[in-house]
Protein backbone atom coordinates (compact mmCIF):
# COMPACT_ATOMS: atom_id res chain seq x y z
CA UNK A 1 0.00 0.00 0.00
CA UNK A 2 1.22 3.47 -0.91
CA UNK A 3 0.43 6.40 1.37
CA UNK A 4 0.07 10.13 1.00
CA UNK A 5 1.54 11.87 4.02
CA UNK A 6 0.11 15.15 5.24
CA UNK A 7 2.59 17.17 7.29
CA UNK A 8 1.46 20.36 9.04
CA UNK A 9 3.88 23.17 9.82
CA UNK A 10 3.03 26.42 11.57
CA UNK A 11 4.93 29.61 10.75
CA UNK A 12 8.59 29.31 11.66
CA UNK A 13 8.41 32.43 13.79
CA UNK A 14 5.93 30.66 16.10
CA UNK A 15 7.12 27.07 15.78
CA UNK A 16 8.76 25.11 18.59
CA UNK A 17 8.23 27.72 21.29
CA UNK A 18 9.16 25.21 24.00
CA UNK A 19 12.65 24.97 22.51
CA UNK A 20 13.32 28.63 23.27
CA UNK A 21 14.75 27.79 26.70
CA UNK A 22 17.43 25.65 25.04
CA UNK A 23 18.00 27.53 21.80
CA UNK A 24 16.86 31.10 22.30
CA UNK A 25 14.49 32.73 19.86
CA UNK A 26 17.27 33.52 17.42
CA UNK A 27 18.05 29.92 16.55
CA UNK A 28 14.62 28.40 17.16
CA UNK A 29 13.06 29.13 13.71
CA UNK A 30 16.09 27.63 11.97
CA UNK A 31 15.83 24.51 14.08
CA UNK A 32 12.14 24.17 13.30
CA UNK A 33 12.86 24.43 9.58
CA UNK A 34 15.70 21.92 9.82
CA UNK A 35 13.45 19.43 11.64
CA UNK A 36 10.84 19.78 8.91
CA UNK A 37 13.39 19.45 6.12
CA UNK A 38 14.86 16.25 7.53
CA UNK A 39 11.38 14.87 8.20
CA UNK A 40 10.20 15.57 4.66
CA UNK A 41 13.41 14.25 3.09
CA UNK A 42 13.03 10.95 4.96
CA UNK A 43 9.33 10.74 4.13
CA UNK A 44 9.92 11.32 0.43
CA UNK A 45 12.58 8.58 0.47
CA UNK A 46 10.26 6.06 2.17
CA UNK A 47 9.26 3.20 -0.17
CA UNK A 48 5.74 3.11 1.29
CA UNK A 49 5.10 6.80 0.54
CA UNK A 50 3.48 7.85 -2.73
CA UNK A 51 3.76 11.58 -2.07
CA UNK A 52 3.97 14.20 0.65
CA UNK A 53 1.71 17.23 1.16
CA UNK A 54 2.87 19.94 3.55
CA UNK A 55 0.24 22.32 4.91
CA UNK A 56 1.84 25.65 5.77
CA UNK A 57 1.57 29.37 5.21
CA UNK A 58 5.25 30.00 5.86
CA UNK A 59 6.77 31.13 2.57
CA UNK A 60 10.36 30.14 3.39
CA UNK A 61 9.38 26.70 4.67
CA UNK A 62 7.15 26.19 1.66
CA UNK A 63 9.99 26.90 -0.77
CA UNK A 64 12.48 24.73 1.07
CA UNK A 65 10.15 21.76 1.47
CA UNK A 66 8.91 21.97 -2.11
CA UNK A 67 12.54 21.74 -3.20
CA UNK A 68 12.73 18.41 -1.37
CA UNK A 69 9.78 17.02 -3.32
CA UNK A 70 6.79 17.94 -1.17
CA UNK A 71 3.59 19.45 -2.48
CA UNK A 72 2.81 22.59 -0.48
CA UNK A 73 -0.79 23.47 0.42
CA UNK A 74 -1.85 26.76 1.93
CA UNK A 75 -3.29 26.53 5.43
CA UNK A 76 -6.64 27.89 4.33
CA UNK A 77 -8.56 27.13 7.56
CA UNK A 78 -5.94 28.84 9.72
CA UNK A 79 -7.52 27.04 12.64
CA UNK A 80 -4.57 25.18 14.10
CA UNK A 81 -3.01 21.77 13.75
CA UNK A 82 -6.05 19.53 13.42
CA UNK A 83 -7.85 21.88 11.05
CA UNK A 84 -4.74 21.98 8.86
CA UNK A 85 -4.53 18.19 8.80
CA UNK A 86 -8.22 17.77 7.98
CA UNK A 87 -7.84 20.34 5.19
CA UNK A 88 -4.78 18.57 3.76
CA UNK A 89 -6.46 15.17 3.86
CA UNK A 90 -9.58 16.58 2.21
CA UNK A 91 -7.51 18.13 -0.60
CA UNK A 92 -5.77 14.82 -1.22
CA UNK A 93 -9.03 12.87 -1.23
CA UNK A 94 -10.75 15.40 -3.49
CA UNK A 95 -8.27 14.36 -6.16
CA UNK A 96 -7.90 10.69 -5.20
CA UNK A 97 -10.88 9.48 -3.15
CA UNK A 98 -9.28 6.08 -2.56
CA UNK A 99 -6.01 7.48 -1.18
CA UNK A 100 -4.54 6.05 2.00
CA UNK A 101 -3.70 9.15 4.03
CA UNK A 102 -1.44 9.57 7.05
CA UNK A 103 -0.72 12.62 9.22
CA UNK A 104 2.93 12.90 10.23
CA UNK A 105 4.55 15.37 12.61
CA UNK A 106 7.01 17.84 11.12
CA UNK A 107 9.46 17.50 14.01
CA UNK A 108 10.96 14.05 13.48
CA UNK A 109 14.55 14.94 12.56
CA UNK A 110 15.88 11.42 13.19
CA UNK A 111 13.24 9.81 10.95
CA UNK A 112 14.47 6.82 8.96
CA UNK A 113 12.63 5.85 5.75
CA UNK A 114 12.61 2.12 6.44
CA UNK A 115 11.32 2.56 9.99
CA UNK A 116 8.53 4.74 8.64
CA UNK A 117 7.78 2.06 6.05
CA UNK A 118 7.44 -0.53 8.82
CA UNK A 119 5.00 1.67 10.71
CA UNK A 120 2.93 2.36 7.60
CA UNK A 121 2.95 -1.31 6.67
CA UNK A 122 1.58 -2.21 10.08
CA UNK A 123 -1.05 0.53 9.86
CA UNK A 124 -2.32 -0.85 6.56
CA UNK A 125 -4.03 -3.69 8.45
CA UNK A 126 -6.46 -1.30 10.18
CA UNK A 127 -8.93 1.40 9.05
CA UNK A 128 -7.28 3.90 11.42
CA UNK A 129 -4.06 3.46 13.37
CA UNK A 130 -1.56 5.66 15.18
CA UNK A 131 1.93 5.69 16.61
CA UNK A 132 2.43 7.21 20.07
CA UNK A 133 5.36 9.53 20.65
CA UNK A 134 8.44 8.59 22.63
CA UNK A 135 6.98 10.14 25.78
CA UNK A 136 3.91 7.92 25.50
CA UNK A 137 1.54 10.88 25.71
CA UNK A 138 1.23 12.32 22.24
CA UNK A 139 1.04 11.04 18.66
CA UNK A 140 3.52 11.28 15.81
CA UNK A 141 1.68 9.34 13.08
CA UNK A 142 -2.03 8.86 12.38
CA UNK A 143 -3.13 6.72 9.45
CA UNK A 144 -6.43 6.20 7.63
CA UNK A 145 -6.84 3.69 4.83
CA UNK A 146 -9.14 4.22 1.83
CA UNK A 147 -12.73 4.97 2.76
CA UNK A 148 -11.88 6.01 6.32
CA UNK A 149 -11.75 9.59 7.60
CA UNK A 150 -8.51 10.68 9.24
CA UNK A 151 -10.20 12.40 12.22
CA UNK A 152 -7.05 13.99 13.67
CA UNK A 153 -7.03 14.81 17.38
CA UNK A 154 -3.45 15.98 17.89
CA UNK A 155 -2.32 18.12 20.80
CA UNK A 156 -1.75 17.47 24.49
CA UNK A 157 -2.60 13.86 25.46
CA UNK A 158 -3.47 12.94 21.87
CA UNK A 159 -2.52 9.31 22.43
CA UNK A 160 -5.54 8.88 24.69
CA UNK A 161 -7.83 10.79 22.32
CA UNK A 162 -6.82 8.81 19.26
CA UNK A 163 -7.25 5.55 21.15
CA UNK A 164 -10.67 6.64 22.42
CA UNK A 165 -11.68 7.52 18.85
CA UNK A 166 -11.18 3.91 17.78
CA UNK A 167 -7.77 4.18 16.15
CA UNK A 168 -5.52 1.18 16.79
CA UNK A 169 -2.26 1.88 18.58
CA UNK A 170 0.70 0.43 16.71
CA UNK A 171 2.94 -1.54 19.08
CA UNK A 172 6.19 -1.93 17.16
CA UNK A 173 9.80 -2.28 18.31
CA UNK A 174 12.65 -0.78 16.37
CA UNK A 175 10.86 2.30 15.08
CA UNK A 176 12.23 4.83 17.56
CA UNK A 177 12.87 7.37 14.82
CA UNK A 178 9.13 7.50 14.03
CA UNK A 179 8.30 8.21 17.67
CA UNK A 180 10.99 10.75 18.60
CA UNK A 181 9.47 14.16 18.05
CA UNK A 182 11.23 17.26 19.36
CA UNK A 183 9.54 19.83 21.58
CA UNK A 184 12.19 20.45 24.23
CA UNK A 185 15.94 20.50 24.63
CA UNK A 186 15.77 17.05 26.19
CA UNK A 187 13.87 15.77 23.14
CA UNK A 188 16.53 17.22 20.87
CA UNK A 189 19.27 15.44 22.80
CA UNK A 190 17.35 12.16 22.43
CA UNK A 191 16.98 12.72 18.68
CA UNK A 192 20.66 13.54 18.33
CA UNK A 193 21.48 10.28 20.11
CA UNK A 194 19.39 8.38 17.52
CA UNK A 195 21.12 10.19 14.68
CA UNK A 196 19.46 13.15 12.98
CA UNK A 197 19.40 14.26 9.38
CA UNK A 198 22.05 16.61 7.97
CA UNK A 199 20.08 19.85 8.29
CA UNK A 200 19.26 19.28 11.94
CA UNK A 201 22.84 18.23 12.62
CA UNK A 202 24.08 21.51 11.16
CA UNK A 203 21.50 23.58 13.04
CA UNK A 204 22.23 21.77 16.31
CA UNK A 205 25.95 22.37 15.82
CA UNK A 206 25.26 26.10 15.68
CA UNK A 207 23.25 25.74 18.85
CA UNK A 208 26.12 24.03 20.63
CA UNK A 209 28.55 26.68 19.44
CA UNK A 210 26.20 29.39 20.66
CA UNK A 211 26.06 27.76 24.09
Amino acid sequence: MQWTLVIPLKSLARAKSRLAAASGDGLRPGLALAFAQDTVAAAVACPAVRDVAVVTDDALAGRELAALGARVLADEPGGGLNAALAHGAARVRAERPDAAVAALNADLPALRPLELARALGSAAAFPRAFMPDAAGIGTTLLCATAGTQLRPAFGVASRARHSASGAVELALDGVDSVRQDVDTGEDLRAALALGVGPRTAAAAARLLIAD
